[in-house]
């Protein structure tokens, strides 16, 4: 009794309302059975009207009396008191409303876009493995049969086996000069000068190259400590543009089952600029377009071309 006086509910009126409710569901139940049977059992037409309207009557004064009980009853079970305590469905009332916080939206939409990512890499990752052996400059006249076997094609190689790819490749090339250098451990970092015409830092993970910084021949490449700035672009027009281009590169030049096979490629590209200032576009004959020289070097033939000529 303690509980029904704290919830303020007449728990008895309760129940008879309970109790009332079924009666009036009986009632109106019998209202459209009335209707549904319509007029029956008699012989005339005048007897069974008087009949289904007495019928009718009577079910719907049992439908009025019992919403009235209910109504009365409905007064008697009284309200729940305010200090009730609600626990957590007093929390209700703060879901956020689904306009102003779409979350479910933006789910949707970072699924669809994880989906389109997943499948465009899939479709990027068979086109490069397409015809992969094409994909490397002039080997200097290497024929086939001189090819190397290929090599380990995992992504963390021996560092003394990334070091005998780069001495091979350092004596390839005359005019080229190779420095490697590993000041933040494994990874080693090329400083690859190119006569007296440009310099470029290579950066690598194993024997992957990660990327590259291409400046002047007389421009600062060492940071006030000594090391390798490989932030700081060229303030030079003409060597931005082909830090650009060896960028485009090293997309190009991708096989990952042989990853000596792309860095001597890209060395090979990156060789063909010894003639920067010396060699004209090969479409339109000139040397300088817009104060630039050609700055663009086929990735097959290894011509020079402006960067508007080359489209």
């Amino acid at each position: 009794m303690a509980d029904v006086l704290s919830v303020g509910v007449n728990l008895e009126a309760f129940a008879q309302a309970i109790s009332a409710i079924q009666a009036l569901r009986s009632s109106v139940s019998r209202v459209f059975d009335c209707l549904k049977d319509g007029m029956r059992n008699k012989e005339t037409l005048e007897g069974r009207e008087k009949a289904f309207i007495a019928h009718f009557q009577d079910n719907l004064h049992s439908v009025n009396r019992d919403l009235n009980e209910l109504e009365r009853l409905s007064n008697l079970v009284g309200k729940p008191s305010e200090n009730h305590p609600l626990h957590n469905s007093g929390l209700l009332s703060l879901d956020p409303v689904q306009d102003k916080t779409p979350l479910y939206s933006q789910l949707l939409q970072a699924y669809k876009w994880s989906n389109k990512l997943q499948y465009h890499a899939g479709l990027a990752s068979g086109l490069l493995n397409q015809q992969s052996l094409k994909r490397s400059a002039n080997q200097m006249g290497v024929s086939a049969k001189r090819r190397p076997k290929a090599q380990p094609t995992t992504l963390v190689l021996p560092p003394q086996y990334v070091d005998d790819v780069i001495s091979r490749i350092d004596r390839m090339f005359p005019e080229m000069t190779i420095h490697l250098s590993r000041p933040n451990g494994t990874s080693a970092m090329l400083l690859v000068t190119l006569g007296k015409v440009l310099k470029v830092i290579v950066v690598m993970r194993s024997l992957f190259i990660d990327r590259t910084i291409v400046k002047g021949y007389n421009e600062n490449v060492h940071t006030e400590d000594g090391k390798l700035d490989i932030w700081s672009k060229s303030n030079y027009q003409v060597f931005q543009k082909v830090t650009d281009h060896a960028t485009t590169a090293l997309l190009h030049y991708q096989l990952p089952q042989m990853p000596d096979v792309v860095v001597r490629s890209f060395m090979t590209w990156l060789r063909s600029y010894i003639k920067l200032f010396q060699a004209p576009c090969q479409r339109c004959g000139k040397f300088l377009q817009d104060g630039l020289p050609p700055t663009w070097r086929d990735f097959r033939t290894l011509e020079a071309f402006h960067d508007t000529c080359r489209q």
